[in-house]
């Protein structure tokens, strides 16, 4: 399913998650993850950079705006402590990035797929999530909602390209997106319901290969 340059960049992906994972896990290697931690998604941003040539322009900005926005929230997110408007900031970059996956998938949407049941299993997922959260969101409430609800849209329009794009495509990008969904909620819980074990290593690892399966997906376009 990878090709060689897709191993050779995995195997430099997985050293930079490993790394980023440490530095953040011991506290006397936590300097160090203010270059450990971008340099995942930097990395990814110049590996498409290199093979994203066959792409459209359109689509290949747009999948490029959404990896700098992840960017971005990843910086924001490790100045939390300092104030919570670096948290609202870095989700509001994550969700700018979220809306151009939307629109990407949008783009390639098979129209004769039925996702009627998917978007009720999503709703269901979002419904149970929200349970959870509420209790403890204050005035988080409707940012969250949002938030949710375009994690959610962005895993149903990944679900919607089936039949359009080539398989190996599919189902990359789809893997991506579910990881993506499970990365924010393990995120959620651990901030606004209780701190949950493990977490450096659980949002970290979700999130890191969310985004390498969807860059890996939509460059697999031939």
């Amino acid at each position: 399913m990878l090709t060689k340059s897709e191993k050779s960049f995995s195997f430099l992906f997985v050293i930079l998650l490993a790394l980023e994972i440490a530095t953040s896990s011991f506290e006397s290697l936590s300097d160090l993850n203010y270059l450990a931690k971008p340099a995942l998604l930097i990395s990814l941003i110049f590996y498409f950079r290199k093979q994203s040539s066959h792409l459209d322009k359109k689509m290949r900005l747009m999948i490029f705006l959404a990896l700098i926005f992840s960017l971005i929230g990843d910086i924001l997110l490790m100045f939390v402590s300092l104030s919570a408007n670096y948290f609202i900031g870095g989700l509001v970059a994550f969700l700018t990035a979220h809306i151009f996956y939307v629109l990407i998938f949008l783009k390639q949407r098979n129209p004769s797929k039925n996702g009627l049941f998917f978007i009720g299993l999503m709703l269901a997922y979002g419904a149970i999530l929200f349970y959870f959260l509420k209790d403890g969101l204050g005035d988080m409430l409707i940012p969250v909602i949002v938030y949710m609800l375009v994690i959610l849209s962005m895993a149903t329009t990944a679900f919607l390209r089936e039949g359009k794009v080539v398989k190996n495509n599919y189902i990359l990008v789809f893997t991506g997106a579910i990881l993506f969904m499970i990365s924010d909620s393990i995120l959620a819980l651990n901030k606004f319901y209780q701190p949950l074990p493990f977490t450096n290593f659980s949002i970290m690892f979700t999130y890191a290969f969310a985004q390498l399966f969807i860059v890996f997906g939509l460059l697999k376009q031939r």
